[in-house]
């Protein structure tokens, strides 16, 4: 490619490098094409050139033109000036000393983040520069430009800093007509400190990688320049927005906001800090209102765009926290338009590092910012720059081609031989130059820290690879001429040191500064005066905040409520307002629902035996309800079975001690003892009725109940249906009834015993038993057997019940036998007695059923009422001959007497009770061979004579014998071997039992 205008070749600096800018930019960004091709670049182009970007270039300059023959004041593209500080090595600079314009590129002077960060950098090289020996015979130098706050334009004047970089092309690709090569008229600046803003330095970045020139930003936090396979030579001193944004969210979080309102600048700053936001909210469940962006790119917004965002904000009331993310000229306009629409003190807002502790923002604004909490990276004086920067003067401050308009701008005044422009023309007062910077009208930057720290990291990687490179030498070796950048960086990226203030400073992996950040506060100090102040600190991903000196407002220091809907009260659900995750309406769920804690808009129903907690977030078990033996009512039931289990004791070992006397024997002793077994389950039965439900004590229930009344009721049945048979027998023959006999009687007992055995066997394997819990009402948690519930126990009873009925019958059938035989009476008066207590058990049992211990206690006590009646009416009598009176306890009192006779009368005969005073039948000492008492019976009375089963006499009508022959029939026994009269067992009679 031919570049030049022949015949003579002298190509410019700038020239050549638009040029060469143009050529490599092109296909990389097409705004930066653009931007090189309008700077003036005047060569003949070649036919492969873009021939659009000529025209545009050629329309631009006609524009221009025609604007400044309007007036003689610039209001398109500012006079260009430069910071020049001779050196033997270039820092680039790219300051941001005006902000944007509206109608022009440059707005107005910008006090703290402009002029003031320049002048750090100019501080902070003198600093080095005077420091002997930093760099031995090296002296570090500038080239500071202002890029205006705007991407664009300062992207254009970054083209200054790539001129001295040809030296890194080929030169082989640009000759001049003749053959002879361009000749370049710049120094290479070897690194830049700046941008300010983040979408102006990732503009710059991008064409300073193309030459590999580093640079290290003070004030640009985008997230977005930690992507360092896409910004591998940028570097900075301040943290990234990444952390700066999860301590706004602690923020938020500790001031117990859920609903806030974000507003962002539209640029990479506040678009990639949005993106942040947005989802550690979420996160933490922290839904946002209103979502707005700042214009920036595009320009200064219009008033009514941000007349619009506080409308918007405005319609939700309910998100008062709004957490603003953005420049300081943009983060004006917001305020002034919350004055504008009466919202002073409707908002209480959470600023980025990009507004806050900026006057632009504050100053006329107060009442609107009033209670602003911001997150500003930790950042201290820099030493000695407070009385430098007031030392300043017009005069002694030549170098800094802005500073008069700084200080026109600074006093309201114009300064003699300045240039006019459109923030000046209204001054009317001329500067005296008398005025000075104090402490009282000037108000300093927190944030300088960065702007030093960044030179700071340059002069100490040029010192570390001079002492690398060249050692001792002084100067610049001809390594280090020129420096090389991809080198450089590896040195800057290692450094570590003190800054000026104070802090030591070393990059982190991604080159960026560390995470340290103050939590400044805006507040009301005082009636009229305002002050930012430091209320916490944000190091390493821990907030520190003091709360008790945050006020939002002199009125009412406290935090201000943002959320949408307030937290639903105990046992309410929430039904969501559509379209909003923080918005929703309360709902009470039942007395016997919570609320579903995976789920806030369900009611869960909480299931049987169990009831909400009070806050109605978990269901509670109720406590199981099961009788408790320290109860009244279970020690009651177990004080009246302890008495019977200590009378059955005695009994049986009445028994037992007397088991060979008269009376023991005729009461059939083997059917007695199974018959106080019985009734001594039967009082036992009472403690496993007690005992806390379970499977195995359920099961013992089930089958003690049932048989320990099998025992009694079959021991019973046999001893009835024994005598039953006898006297039936009786009547119709003289043959002695089969089964009467102590084993027969037992086999038949334990046969009926072993009935309810197999019932309830059968029954277990159908039904296994188990302990249930059983809920009569919602609030009831009954620990009961699962038969107890219903009529199952009647399967138990069932069989019992039947030996009940049989033996009943029994004994009315055998009420009318001699009196020798009345222990039929006692038993039919036991069983008369066991109806009329079960009868009325059984409504009591089932009217019983909401009070187990009521029910368990009437089921026990009418076990051991049936237990005792049996054990009272059947040995009571029995009990009392063996204690108290043993002279009854003869065999003669177990016999039929002979002297009692029944009286002639008409020389018939009248039949005579023949008494037998015999306990039970079992072992009545009838004649000793059945069948000659037959004979005998017989004899006297023929065919005709009937022996009377009632009354054991002949009647007078029938029997017409003569008296000696037809007497009363005397009894046959043995002689016994002692006298008759004595008292006490006859132990050679033999047991002749019915």
């Amino acid at each position: 490619m031919l570049v030049g205008d022949p015949p003579k070749c002298l190509l410019t600096a700038t020239s050549f490098v638009c040029l060469l800018a143009t050529t490599l930019l092109r296909g990389v960004n097409p705004s930066l094409s653009s931007v090189v091709t309008s700077s003036g670049f005047h060569a003949h182009l070649d036919t492969q050139m873009d021939l659009t970007a000529a025209s545009d270039f050629l329309r631009t300059k006609r524009l221009t033109e025609e604007s400044n023959d309007l007036s003689q004041v610039n209001r398109t593209r500012p006079a260009k000036k430069v910071v020049v500080m001779e050196g033997d090595i270039l820092l680039g600079g790219l300051m941001m000393v005006h902000e944007r314009g509206h109608d022009e590129v440059c707005g107005p002077i910008m006090p703290q983040g402009g002029v003031q960060a320049l002048e750090a950098m100019l501080y902070t090289l003198d600093f080095i520069n005077d420091q002997v020996d930093f760099i031995p015979g090296v002296k570090i130098g500038a080239h500071i430009l202002d890029d205006c706050d705007k991407d664009t334009y300062g992207l254009e004047q970054a083209v200054d800093f790539i001129k001295g970089s040809i030296s890194n092309i080929d030169d082989g690709e640009y000759k001049c007509r003749d053959g002879s090569s361009p000749e370049v008229r710049n120094k290479v600046i070897s690194g830049v400190v700046g941008a300010a803003s983040s979408v102006t330095s990732i503009q710059v970045a991008n064409l300073l990688r193309l030459f590999k020139i580093p640079q290290v930003s003070f004030f640009s936090t985008s997230p977005e320049l930690s992507n360092k396979q896409r910004f591998e030579y940028f570097s900075r001193t301040i943290p990234s927005d990444h952390y700066q944004v999860k301590a706004m969210v602690e923020i938020v979080k500790l001031l117990n906001w859920s609903y806030i309102s974000i507003i962002y600048e539209e640029s990479n700053y506040g678009i990639k800090a949005f993106e942040e936001l947005e989802g550690l909210l979420a996160i933490n469940n922290i839904c946002i209102a209103v979502k707005e962006k700042l214009v920036k790119d595009s320009g200064v917004a219009e008033e009514v765009a941000y007349d619009f965002i506080v409308k918007k904000l405005l319609q939700k009331q309910s998100a008062r926290g709004v957490i603003i993310f953005g420049s300081d000229q943009e983060v004006a306009g917001v305020m002034r338009a919350v004055r504008r629409n009466n919202a002073t003190g409707s908002f209480s807002w959470i600023g980025s590092d990009g507004w806050s502790a900026r006057s632009l923002v504050s100053s006329g604004n107060e009442p609107e910012v009033e209670g602003t909490l911001s997150v500003q990276p930790l950042a201290h004086p820099v030493s000695g720059f407070d009385n430098y920067f007031k030392g300043l003067t017009v005069t002694n401050n030549k170098r800094n081609p802005w500073f008069i308009e700084y200080w026109e701008d600074h006093f309201k005044c114009r300064h003699p031989g300045s240039p006019g422009n459109v923030y000046n023309l209204n001054y009317t007062r001329n500067c005296t130059g008398k005025e000075k910077l104090t402490d009282e009208n000037t108000e300093f930057e927190a944030q300088l820290q960065f702007v030093s720290d960044a030179v700071m990291a340059f002069g100490y990687a040029f010192r570390n690879m001079h002492h690398r490179l060249c050692g001792e030498q002084q100067g610049l070796c001809p390594r280090m001429s020129p420096i090389n950048g991809e080198e450089l960086l590896r040195y800057l990226r290692n450094v570590t040191f003190m800054g000026l203030s104070g802090d030591n400073f070393k990059f982190d992996q991604q080159g960026d500064g560390p995470a340290r950040y103050n939590i400044i506060h805006f507040k009301q100090t005082s009636p009229g005066q305002y002050a930012w102040q430091t209320v916490g600190q944000y190091i390493e991903g821990e907030l520190r905040l003091n709360m008790d000196v945050l006020q939002f407002k002199l009125d009412d220091p406290s935090p201000p409520s943002s959320v949408c809907s307030l937290p639903c009260r105990t046992g309410q659900a929430k039904k969501y307002v559509e379209g909003e995750s923080c918005c929703w309406h309360c709902f009470n769920c039942t007395t016997y629902q919570i609320v579903n804690s995976k789920d806030e808009t369900q009611c869960l129903s909480c299931s049987m035996g169990t009831l909400p907690s009070k806050d109605q977030l978990t269901c509670v078990p109720i406590p199981e309800v099961y009788i408790q033996p320290d109860s009244l009512w279970a020690i009651g039931a177990m004080l009246f079975s302890s008495l019977g289990l200590i009378m059955t004791s005695v009994v049986m070992w009445a028994f037992v001690s007397y088991n060979d006397t008269p009376v023991v024997r005729a009461s059939g002793r083997e059917l007695s003892y199974v018959l106080l077994s019985g009734v001594f389950l039967c009082y036992a039965m009472t403690f496993v009725f007690i005992l806390k439900p379970s499977d195995v004590v359920c099961g013992i229930q089930r089958f003690g109940l049932g048989f320990c009344f099998a025992v009694v009721y079959s021991a019973l049945l046999t001893k009835t249906n024994r005598i039953s048979r006898i006297f039936n027998a009786g009547k119709r023959t003289a043959k002695r009834p089969s089964f009467i006999s102590p084993r027969s009687q037992l086999c038949i007992c334990f046969f009926a015993v072993s009935i309810q055995v197999m019932v309830t066997a059968l029954w277990c394997l159908v039904s296994p038993p188990r302990a249930i819990h059983h809920y009569l009402v919602r609030e009831d948690n009954f620990l009961v057997c699962a038969a107890s519930i219903n009529a199952s126990y009647m399967i138990a009873f069932a069989y019992p019940i039947g030996l009940i009925v049989v033996c009943t019958v029994y004994a009315v059938l055998t009420r009318k036998i001699p009196e020798g035989f009345n222990e039929s009476k006692y038993i039919g008066f036991t069983m008369y007695t066991t109806c009329i207590i079960w009868l009325a058990f059984v409504p009591i049992y089932f009217s019983t059923a909401n009070n187990v211990e009521l029910r368990i206690t009437t089921t026990s006590v009418t076990i051991s009422l049936s237990a005792t009646v049996a054990l009272v009416c059947l040995f009571g009598p029995k009990l009392y001959i063996l204690l108290f009176h043993p002279e009854r306890n003869v065999r003669q009192s177990m016999m039929p007497t002979v002297n009692k006779y029944a009286a002639v009368k008409n020389s018939n005969l009248s039949s005579s009770s023949q008494r037998i005073d015999s306990g039970t039948q079992s072992e009545v000492i009838f004649p000793v061979d059945y069948e000659l008492h037959e004979k005998i019976r017989t004899m006297g009375c023929g065919s005709r004579n009937q022996l009377n089963s009632a009354t054991q006499t002949c009647p007078a009508s029938s029997c017409s014998l003569p008296e000696h022959h037809c007497g009363p029939v005397q009894l046959l026994m043995p002689r016994p071997a002692s006298n008759s009269s004595t008292n006490g067992p006859i132990q050679d009679v033999p047991d002749v039992h019915l």
